[in-house]
């Protein structure tokens, strides 16, 4: 029997924590996991495009567990009142090759690219940063706010999209959680508003093209940009003159990747950029003056769903009570005779526990 996590068991089990409790305790986990990245295997996501959208599949192993995500991302689903971006997961043990636990990772996505940004900010974000300007107002826009507020004490929120309704849905949502009472949230009439004197910027924009959210005249000396939205070739969301400024430092979770779908597909292959993992290790440094410019050029990779999976697994095993299960793979009497134990036998054996 393989344990199973669903949409109502992600609800149960995050809001067992309380979801800024859950961002934080996710970051723990990725944190730990990039400390020791020497141990995974690496490789870039294995991505099927189409005019609509990507489809893709995102493996990684340590030698002790093997993971990978199925994501998608199409744009234009909600106009069909389709989510943009679904997701799940698998969690394996290599010594067996039997899969731990099969998972949903449509909401454990948000949560943990919330996680990654949020302690990727603590490493690069002026100490004392408070102002954030959030530019994409859509489903990952109250994740990323709820672990900016916990992780960094973000005290004012700065909204700006397209889509008016986003921002007031956002609004709406934040303002309805009681942990969020000393957060002041501002509606902006365009993103120049909003960045104008914001100590950290998040982009987290939807649209698949080479779109140009913040300008160059936009950028002030010391400002740290979360720029998440771009993830797929041909998606972009800054000028390519703010990843080239003197000051800028250009942090990314692994190279190879995001030359293809980060912002730095932009630029040149030899443009020089840091390693999220080394700055973890204390190998190279992020910031290093108060005026620098720092970029994460954020795509997500496959290490942090592990971090997910992982967690999620462990969370199960610390909650008292049933835990769902599947039978996903048989369970014989013996394993030589598959067809006799299960297409042979009219009589099954296999349960599903709740």
């Amino acid at each position: 029997m393989v344990d199973y996590i669903g949409v109502a068991e992600i609800q149960r089990l995050v809001h067992s924590q309380g979801v800024a409790r859950f961002i934080e305790r996710l970051a723990g986990e990725i944190e730990a996991d990039y400390a020791r990245w020497a141990e995974f295997e690496k490789s870039v996501r294995v991505a099927s495009h189409s005019e609509r959208g990507v489809i893709e599949l995102m493996p990684t192993s340590d030698g002790r567990f093997y993971s990978f995500k199925y994501v998608n991302g199409h744009p234009k689903n909600t106009a069909a009142g389709l989510l943009t971006v679904t997701a799940f997961g698998v969690l394996a043990d290599v010594k067996t090759g039997y899969p731990l636990l099969l998972s949903e990772l449509t909401v454990t996505t948000a949560l943990r690219t919330a996680a990654i940004s949020a302690l990727a900010a603590r490493y690069l974000a002026r100490p004392g940063s408070r102002a954030m300007a959030l530019i994409g107002n859509g489903a990952q826009s109250e994740f990323q706010a709820i672990g900016f507020h916990k992780m960094l004490g973000i005290r004012e929120l700065r909204l700006f999209d397209v889509d008016g309704q986003a921002s007031l849905k956002l609004e709406r949502n934040l303002r309805a959680l009681p942990e969020l009472a000393d957060l002041t949230i501002v509606r902006c009439t365009g993103t120049v508003q909003a960045v104008r004197g914001a100590d950290i910027v998040t982009t987290v924009t939807a649209d698949k093209r080479n779109a140009v959210i913040l300008e160059p005249s936009m950028i002030e000396a010391g400002m740290h940009l979360n720029a998440v939205g771009g993830d797929c070739p041909g998606k972009t969301e800054l000028h390519a003159a703010i990843l080239q400024r003197s000051d800028a430092r250009v942090i990314v979770e692994y190279e190879p990747q995001s030359r293809v779908e980060g912002e730095i597909q932009q630029l040149d292959a030899d443009f020089a950029v840091t390693e999220f993992a080394d700055i973890v290790r204390g190998a190279r440094p992020g910031r290093v003056t108060p005026q620098d410019v720092t970029i994460f050029d954020s795509v997500g990779f496959a290490l942090e769903d592990y971090s997910a999976l992982r967690f999620l697994y462990t969370l199960l095993g610390e909650q008292r009570g049933a835990r769902t299960q599947i039978d996903l793979v048989p369970r014989l009497d013996d394993p030589k005779n598959l067809f006799g134990g299960t297409l042979g036998n009219r009589r099954t054996s296999l349960r599903r526990v709740a």
